[in-house]
């Protein structure tokens, strides 16, 4: 009865997070993969410049747990108003390239100076705080946006590009992101909980205690590992499914595929979170992708494997989205949960450069992806067994409660 109550209760703050996440930076890996092969062919750049744009998630490292920070001293809706007003505006500038890389790796970097903002690291505190006993679920319904919309818009954005030109293409993102980013405005609580002069005080406190939880330097570091993978999420899905002879209106297809392995990931380790040690339910869905890796690693052409294996990471890049704001909000106080998911959202955003680094490097070298594919499939199998040390330590939030 408690699931249904909480859900009556908090949908507007709910619906409205959701919105703001849905039309943030979290959907750059869907745009980005659905017009990754028309810049390519638009303006000659190589698969190793084009894949080198993602390592400057490095960034992330720097200002997202800068707005996981000022979210716990501000308040969500606050900190997300500035990325919903440059992240629409962005696009209009990709609109005008003219063939200068240089020109896209720049909007890149004000995308994540700007709009980290709009990511899970600020509209994930709307949802934790307000849900308990669904707190899995809600988790799961919540995150479910981003995916929902790179499911129904990859294919549509396609259709519409294919009319229009993908110049039209980045007009029809900006009008959705301004669109529903207003929504997120008119529907987000105002304000935050918890005064802002007492968290100031407290600020090197918190970040002490968060360093010496155990269960931080475990949820890091198998973060970090299983998310080197999602380097391909970013950007080259759609790039590197041109090498398993996949036609261009096939990979937009599989752009959908991979978004709603998202959904069924996200939806699935949400009920299981619930349900099921949160360690265990870590382990399986976030190891997922060394099915799909192995897949992928292979000269394999049929449409059937080859839908299994983009599934296998949508369905872990699902779960992550779900599974580490969960052990966030189980293992440390709620005064400090945008700032630790902060933390550790940029150690998977430097886990993603890495990747990033690693597969245009290997570009370059062999010109495939299938060295990419076996380094991430090691390192997948190593973050999934490190979230089983978990059951070793202390669920009490009580051990992170600011002085």
């Amino acid at each position: 009865m408690q699931y249904r109550e909480e859900f009556r209760v908090h949908w507007r703050a709910m619906l409205g997070a959701t919105a703001g996440f849905s039309s943030g930076l979290s959907v750059n890996s869907y745009i980005n993969s659905t017009l990754g092969p028309w810049l390519l062919n638009e303006f000659k750049w190589t698969k190793a410049e084009f894949a080198l744009a993602g390592t400057l998630s490095l960034l992330t490292l720097i200002f997202i747990p800068i707005a996981g920070r000022l979210t716990d001293l501000y308040g969500a809706r606050r900190v997300a108003a500035v990325g919903i007003v440059v992240f629409p505006l962005s696009f209009v500038l990709l609109a005008t390239m003219e063939g200068d890389i240089r020109f896209y790796y720049a909007i890149t970097v004000l995308q994540i100076i700007f709009c980290v903002t709009t990511t899970s690291t600020v509209y994930t505190r709307v949802v934790a705080e307000r849900f308990s006993a669904a707190r899995g679920l809600a988790l799961a319904v919540f995150a479910c946006g981003p995916a929902i919309v790179g499911a129904i818009g990859s294919p549509l954005l396609t259709q519409y590009m294919n009319l229009a030109g993908w110049r039209a293409g980045y007009i029809a993102i900006a009008v959705f992101s301004a669109l529903a980013g207003v929504l997120a405005l008119a529907l987000l609580p105002p304000g935050g909980k918890g005064a802002v002069a007492e968290r100031r005080r407290h600020e090197a406190h918190d970040y002490r205690l968060v360093v010496r939880t155990p269960a931080f330097w475990i949820i890091l570091t198998s973060t970090v590992l299983c998310s080197v993978p999602f380097a391909l999420a970013g950007s080259q899905i759609a790039v590197m499914l041109v090498e398993h002879d996949v036609s261009s209106t096939a990979a937009g297809v599989m752009v959908s595929v991979f978004a709603i392995g998202v959904i069924v990931g996200r939806l699935a380790s949400g009920l299981a979170l619930d349900r099921f040690p949160s360690h265990w339910v870590a382990a399986v869905g976030m190891g997922l992708p060394c099915i799909g890796l192995f897949i992928l690693a292979t000269d394999v052409s049929a449409m059937l494997p080859i839908a299994l294996a983009v599934a296998t990471l949508g369905l872990s890049y699902g779960a992550e989205g779900d599974v580490v704001a969960y052990l966030t909000a189980r293992y440390f106080d709620m005064s400090v949960f945008s700032t630790v998911l902060g933390l550790f959202m940029a150690g998977a955003g430097a886990a993603i450069t890495l990747g990033s680094a690693i597969l245009s490097l290997t570009l370059w070298r062999t010109d495939t992806f299938t060295a990419f594919m076996l380094i991430s499939a090691v390192s997948v199998m190593l973050g999934a067994g490190g979230f089983f040390r978990l059951r070793r330590v202390n669920t009490s939030r009580a051990s992170v409660q600011p002085a």
